[in-house]
């Protein structure tokens, strides 16, 4: 078995002897002069641009509290982790110009952190602990303060190892005072892929992942064919020859015994009550670690709004495919009777949903909802920005490859050939100065999709494309985008699938002096 390197791993290094041996290596002579000054989170300069963010005077304070605690999924107790005691951690509601203050407890048995998904942010409360921050030990406190710049459909959770996969996120939502979209009613809708204490741990999951699945020349006789979901090769939670020809072959590589809608399996859906006509803006959060989900009401168009909390011009679909860490905002109008949302795991088996109720009529039966949504299907990465947040043309200063490399055989991923480590953060990092147009060509060498996501900044995909922070890139194929480097500080990029991320899909945009 390879060594896993985990995040976990670095717990010994902190944020001050990161900064410590940048120093060392800028008095060395034969240090090149890039590894010299990083503008670490330290920095005063971090400071001077949160102070630049605007402001209204008015602060929204959510106290979070990670914890283990007992609960009930699909009929089964279950033991896990999340923030006050609840599958899904408390929805944080406010306004641009607001400052956000969290104090968070950590009653776990090991360190966490707290990462704000999407969010323009000062580095030193982006969470991610041996780059960022130290770890929030066990036992202690620690609080997150800063402003909220943008609006939109945001959301936290757990950077620490596979924290994640249980249950420690949440909803964040950044309401626009000037917000020109209208609607009667807002469902902030939470997806998640869960196996926590009910087919195995987590770290279970990535221990035998690490293992890998080497086909070459390999006997398939005998493998036990998953209906429609894969096949089963005698391993517990690996997930062999689950296809979405949307997604472009595999995928995904863990096998779920349960979909979940705001904490709910499909036998326990969550009813949102409405009326006839009215406009429901429903704001979906895939928070899933190796799940897409197709989302669609059957028989219905969706116009869709914004996507990773940015306005997109307006599109009518049947469904929409979200990868991990995507956000998207669309608008539905409510017929009378009950009205489904379904959520499908793309290449996967079972489903998760909500209903919209009108107070007539009988719910529908979990066993007879529909198990595909055809028709118009898209995602993020396909639709236009709107005009209004486009960025200003402009040459690139500075241009830069990733290539996503790895594979099944020994489920090691990583970035231009690299495993990250972050005992050793800056290796191959992203080099960049502030007020730099950076562009980005993400080239996918691997058979499998990565939803790629960037910390501290959102991109503008190539030809107008939508805003955003988190994009599908399928096998094979390269996308790109660009952004402007006005955020300092050292900023993590990953897949935001979070197996593919533990096992070395990790690297870092790194600001320079």
């Amino acid at each position: 078995m390879n060594r896993l390197i985990t995040r976990r791993s670095i717990l010994s290094v902190s944020v001050a002897s990161a900064a410590a041996a940048a120093l060392a290596a800028c008095s060395s002579p034969a240090a090149p002069a890039a590894a010299a000054a990083r503008i670490l989170p330290t920095d005063p300069l971090i400071a001077d641009f949160e102070a630049r963010r605007i402001a209204d005077g008015t602060t929204v304070t959510q106290q979070l509290t990670a914890a283990p605690f007992n609960t009930n999924i699909a009929g089964k107790p279950v033991s896990t982790w999340g923030y006050n005691e609840s599958l899904n951690g408390p929805l944080i509601r406010a306004k641009t110009g607001d400052l956000l203050d969290v104090p968070v407890t950590n009653k776990l048995a090991e360190g966490t952190s707290v990462h704000w998904h999407g969010l323009a942010l000062r580095n030193d409360a982006d969470g991610v602990q041996g780059l960022t921050q130290e770890a929030i030990a066990a036992g202690t406190d620690y609080g997150y303060r800063f402003r909220l710049a943008h609006p939109g459909t945001y959301w936290y959770h757990s950077h620490f190892d596979m924290q994640r996969e249980r249950a420690l996120y949440g909803a964040l939502i950044i309401e626009d005072p000037n917000e020109a979209l209208s609607y009667d009613q807002e469902w902030v809708i939470i997806l998640d892929d869960w196996l926590d204490g009910v087919t195995g741990t987590p770290e279970e999951v990535v221990e035998e992942l690490s293992m890998g699945m080497d086909m070459s020349g390999g006997n398939m006789e005998g493998m036990d064919h998953g209906g429609g979901g894969g096949m089963d090769m005698g391993m517990k939670h690996m997930l062999m020859g689950a296809t979405s020809k949307y997604l472009g072959g595999d995928a995904g590589d863990v096998k779920i015994p349960v979909h979940l809608f705001n904490g709910k399996p499909a036998q326990e859906a969550e009813i949102l009550e409405s009326k006839p006509g009215s406009r429901i803006r429903l704001r979906i959060i895939n928070a899933a670690g190796d799940t897409a989900y197709r989302v669609g009401v059957p028989g219905q168009k969706l116009t869709l709004t914004h996507t990773d909390g940015f306005p997109v011009q307006h599109h009518d679909i049947d469904a929409v495919v979200l990868g991990m860490g995507e956000r998207i905002d669309a608008l539905i109008t409510v017929r009378d009777g009950y009205t489904p949302v379904l959520a499908l795991p793309e290449g996967k088996d079972g489903n998760a949903y909500g209903l919209i109720s009108t107070g007539i009529g009988t719910p529908p039966p979990a066993g007879r909802m529909p198990k595909m949504l055809d028709g118009t299907v898209t995602d993020g990465s396909r639709l236009k920005a709107d005009a209004s947040v486009l960025f200003a043309p402009k040459p690139p200063d500075r241009v830069h490859e990733m290539r996503l490399t790895g594979s099944m055989e020994k489920y090691d991923w990583g970035i231009n050939g690299r495993r990250f480590d972050m005992a050793n953060p800056f290796d191959g990092a992203f080099d960049l100065r502030l007020n730099e147009r950076v562009q980005v060509k993400i080239v996918n060498d691997t058979d499998m999709w990565h939803p790629m996501h960037l910390h501290g900044h959102t991109f503008q995909l190539a030809d107008n494309g939508a805003r955003k922070d988190t994009v599908i890139v399928k096998p094979k194929q390269t996308v790109v985008f660009e952004f402007d480097a006005d955020n300092p500080g050292q900023w993590l990029t990953h897949c935001h699938n979070a197996y593919h991320a533990e096992r070395g899909m990790m690297g870092v945009f790194s600001y320079l002096q």
